[in-house]
């Protein structure tokens, strides 16, 4: 008997819970210097890096046409800064539809890099190429960030409070 959910047809978004409540537990890579996993409510891993913790996230703009690079950034930054630490580093995948010009993909890659500078971070590196069947462009961010390794590092969803619906406004 086939499982269903492999039948249904996705709507555009954030999957559901359950599937990736699913996809979480099939993927689980338990490590002991890693200090907050993937796990529903969270945005960025925890890694015990001994005198202080490394913090990862990554998250694609999707939504987006105009600021797009500022919003990767940004986006990205508040996923690791909602943990208690300071974002850092930041790599991005610049995603282009056919037919672009050179100066779209500048006006973007310089955007990422401006927005960079603004708030402290040093862009590291990434990728940027032309896509056959996009609509329009995407950029998949990663930040890193740190933390002392004294901060105590329960997750963003632990931190939430009852009835806090996004523990981002808090911050």
């Amino acid at each position: 008997m086939s499982n269903p959910l492999h039948l249904s047809a996705l709507a555009a978004g954030k999957l559901p819970a359950h599937l990736m409540q699913g996809i979480l537990a099939a993927t689980a890579m338990p490590n002991a210097r890693l200090l907050v996993a993937p796990r529903l409510g969270e945005d960025a891993a925890v890694i015990d890096m001994g005198d202080r913790c490394l913090v990862s996230g990554s998250d694609p703009i999707t939504f987006a046409t105009d600021r797009i690079g500022w919003y990767a950034v940004h986006v990205n930054a508040n996923d690791i800064a909602v943990m208690g630490a300071r974002p850092l580093w930041f790599s991005a995948v610049v995603l282009m539809p056919e037919g672009c010009s050179a100066g779209d993909v500048m006006e973007i890659v310089v955007e990422i890099a401006s927005t960079c500078r603004e708030l402290g971070i040093t862009l590291v590196g990434g990728h940027t190429e032309v896509t056959a069947g996009l609509p329009r462009p995407l950029v998949i961010g990663q930040m890193l960030g740190e933390a002392p390794s004294a901060h105590r590092h329960e997750g963003r969803a632990a931190n939430r409070r009852p009835r806090d619906p996004d523990a981002r406004s808090r911050h």
